[in-house]
């Protein structure tokens, strides 16, 4: 063997070694769900890639199960009643990163109390042109101007029957529907969507404020309002099966006073009474995001600068229903504290999407772990004593 031929055989086995080397690192560490891992090697290396690739491949690594979840049980302090089920914990994952349902047992293993899924829309459509997700790392948050984009009804309602079927998930999922963009009636495409999930949905999400559907928003009006919820709710009483399935509405947090006072009196009105409110979507406010060319793309911004904003939401919601219906309060919880204070100002449970995006699975543990922490430091023996206990210090929280 010549000294040329001698040296290509060493650089092979050293590349296979320190290839080998480092699958197995990346492999223990994923198995072990190492948080300084996922936050100094892999997210990092996951934002190289175009923001929607990045996305993808977070959502397929869920799918498959790639993630570990937490190795010991949820804290009992932190089991929650959510209608006549139980939760293991009040921490969920938003709707807008498992937009086709693809991912729902994943995302239950990985220590999400409540799954949501969508939106989804009765007819499959591509959404917004890209690019059309930004992610903006100094402030830990995302512009998205998706705009639905969705499989369909029909695929998706087959994809949760096999999972249904299968028998393995025993999680709570919620199913976030939304209008397709040309459709001419509102009304009719989230009727549609009522009866074909609500049979099948542990609580239905109708999605009238993400800001990347032309009119959308305009539906939050109290008149329109009232007339899709009187519909949807009927809808659903008329359901053959399922048919007390909680109803969400979900809402901007770009409110006036009025807008706030229209919606509250909506959701509490007999015939069009939800269950429930989700606060909030994303916003259109970037005045607080620091990338002035980033702040110029349109879409809705989530993430850290949307926290004070929602929170605050949450609070003069909890305050105008007197606490009659139950929130889910989102927007910029990224750790245990971040949680509390949705709690506190009014939330029964919690959601998450752009933390999870920065800081992978490790952070639904860590925000439980410290959630639980701070309810038993403060004396709390569960998460419903703390709901609302201290709404009046969020009310004009800037």
């Amino acid at each position: 063997m010549t000294a040329l031929s001698k040296l290509k055989s060493k650089m092979r086995s050293l590349f296979l070694v320190t290839t080998g080397a480092g699958v197995f690192f990346a492999g223990f560490n994923l198995l072990k769900g190492k948080d300084k891992f996922y936050d100094d090697f892999l997210m990092p290396l996951a934002r190289k890639c175009p923001p929607e690739t990045s996305h993808r491949l977070a959502v397929l690594g869920c799918k498959y199960k790639l993630f570990t979840g937490p190795k010991n049980e949820d804290p009992s302090i932190l089991s929650t009643p959510f209608f006549n089920k139980q939760l293991k914990n009040p921490i969920g994952i938003a709707a807008g990163f498992d937009k086709q349902g693809e991912a729902i047992e994943g995302l239950d293993k990985i220590g999400f109390g409540l799954v949501e899924i969508g939106s989804v829309t009765p007819e499959a459509q591509p959404g917004n042109p890209t690019p059309r997700v930004f992610l903006l790392d100094s402030d830990q948050a995302i512009i998205n101007r998706y705009g639905f984009n969705s499989e369909g009804h029909r695929v998706v309602f087959d994809r949760i029957s096999d999972l249904k079927k299968g028998n393995n998930f025993k999680g709570i999922l919620g199913i976030n529907l939304g209008k397709n963009k040309t459709s001419p009636n509102a009304l009719d495409d989230y009727v549609k969507g009522v009866n074909l999930f609500g049979p099948i949905a542990d609580y239905l999400v109708i999605n009238v404020s993400s800001p990347n559907t032309p009119g959308l928003r305009d539906l939050q009006g109290k008149q329109d309002l009232e007339n899709l919820l009187t519909g949807v709710i009927e809808a659903r009483n008329k359901l053959p099966v399922n048919n007390g399935v909680p109803v969400f509405v979900k809402i901007a947090p770009d409110l006036t006073k009025k807008d706030i006072e229209d919606i509250s009196s909506v959701v509490l009105k007999g015939k069009c009474k939800v269950d429930g409110l989700i606060v909030s979507n994303t916003t259109i406010d970037k005045s607080k995001v620091s990338d002035a060319e980033l702040a110029k793309e349109a879409g809705g911004l989530s993430g850290a600068p949307l926290k004070s904003k929602s929170t605050q939401l949450i609070a003069q919601m909890y305050a105008q229903t007197k606490g009659k219906i139950p929130i889910i309060g989102v927007g910029g919880v990224f750790s245990g504290s971040d949680a509390f204070e949705k709690i506190e100002a009014g939330a029964s449970y919690v959601q998450l999407y752009t933390a999870f995006v920065y800081h992978g699975p490790p952070i639904v543990t860590k925000i439980k772990t410290e959630l639980a922490d701070i309810l038993v430091e403060k004396g709390y023996k569960s998460v419903s004593e703390v709901v609302g206990k201290n709404y009046k210090k969020y009310l004009n929280n800037n």
